[in-house]
């Protein structure tokens, strides 16, 4: 039966971590500083369980080998994308990630990680650090190893529903009070610049990477220009945030009765609001806020009827 994939979530401890995963989604966590769901992930560092169908019990790491018909026979050694829900009850560390040639070449062919972020609610005054100050990569280099961070760092006030782009080689920090999504390539490497001199469950300063870290950082900084494009069509209303390399990341929302037909060999969903019905090749399913599922490459169309808000992605089409 042609069928969406849904996933079970994959919850990773983290010092800033809290319970918001729980309070907003439901979820049942497994304690009070979880700070991430890797809701679709075929990351060897938290692989997602299929819950459903034929294939329940089948990691989708497994299912990206044994059955890439799945996913439109794709010429990749490795499942490209990663979804994550991230709660920064407390500030994340300040941190960069490499590039794809960077990442291949000193972490093991990891892949780089361009990532993006979708703000699904955050305390008043929240911010985030968004690139830096530094007019060069020596005056970054100099104002970082002597930590100072007030005039290297640049913050940026941020508010529910709005979109960054984060490519690799971005000095960045979710901080205290957000809740996101996060779309980003496969990849689980990132360099620490700074960490608020935080100590461990062991009362140990985490490891910073400095050197990685100024190594692949892009001085001056430059924001990502964004194109973000919203088309009405019968009960949706989508958003397209970013469609590039790597991936494109889009939001829908729906009220009513909503078509649609496939744009890339298969499709990652994550219900961040409200239910529905979706309907594939006349078959119902109930979706709901938390909800998680790959629409694999043999669903060319589906139809969703209800109230939902979404974030969508998927592979770049080649």
């Amino acid at each position: 039966m042609t069928e969406a994939l849904f996933l079970n979530p994959v919850f990773q401890d983290r010092i800033w971590g809290g319970t918001k995963l729980h309070d907003y989604f439901g979820y049942d966590i497994p304690s009070d500083t979880t700070g991430e769901d890797w809701a679709i992930s075929a990351h060897p560092n938290g692989p997602s369980v299929i819950k459903n169908g034929e294939f329940k019990g089948k990691t989708l790491a497994e299912l990206w080998q044994e059955n890439p018909a799945l996913f439109g026979k794709p010429t990749e050694a490795v499942f490209p994308l990663l979804t994550k829900i991230l709660d920064a009850n407390t500030d994340l560390s300040v941190q960069v990630h490499p590039n794809d040639e960077y990442a291949k070449t000193h972490e093991n062919g990891e892949l780089g990680k361009t990532e993006c972020w979708y703000i699904i609610d955050c305390a008043p005054g929240a911010e985030l650090i968004y690139g830096h100050k530094a007019a060069s990569k020596e005056e970054f280099a100099s104002w970082a190893k002597n930590g100072e961070w007030d005039k290297l760092l640049r913050k940026v006030a941020i508010k529910p529903g709005e979109f960054y782009y984060v490519p690799s080689g971005t000095i960045h920090a979710l901080g205290t009070g957000t809740l996101v999504l996060e779309t980003q390539q496969s990849s689980d490497t990132t360099y620490r610049v700074y960490d608020y001199d935080r100590k461990d469950a062991e009362g140990n300063l985490r490891e910073l990477h400095l050197d990685k870290a100024i190594d692949v950082t892009t001085a001056p900084h430059v924001d990502a220009k964004l194109d973000i494009k919203t088309e009405t069509r019968g009960g949706l209303t989508e958003t397209t945030f970013v469609s590039n390399d790597f991936f494109s990341v889009f939001k829908w929302e729906v009220d009513g009765a909503a078509e649609f037909t496939a744009k890339a060999p298969y499709t990652l969903v994550s219900i961040l609001d409200g239910e529905a019905v979706l309907t594939i090749d006349g078959n119902e399913q109930t979706i709901k806020k938390g909800d998680h599922f790959v629409l694999p490459n043999d669903v060319k169309t589906w139809e969703i009827a209800g109230k939902i808000t979404a974030i969508v992605s998927n592979p770049p089409v080649k």
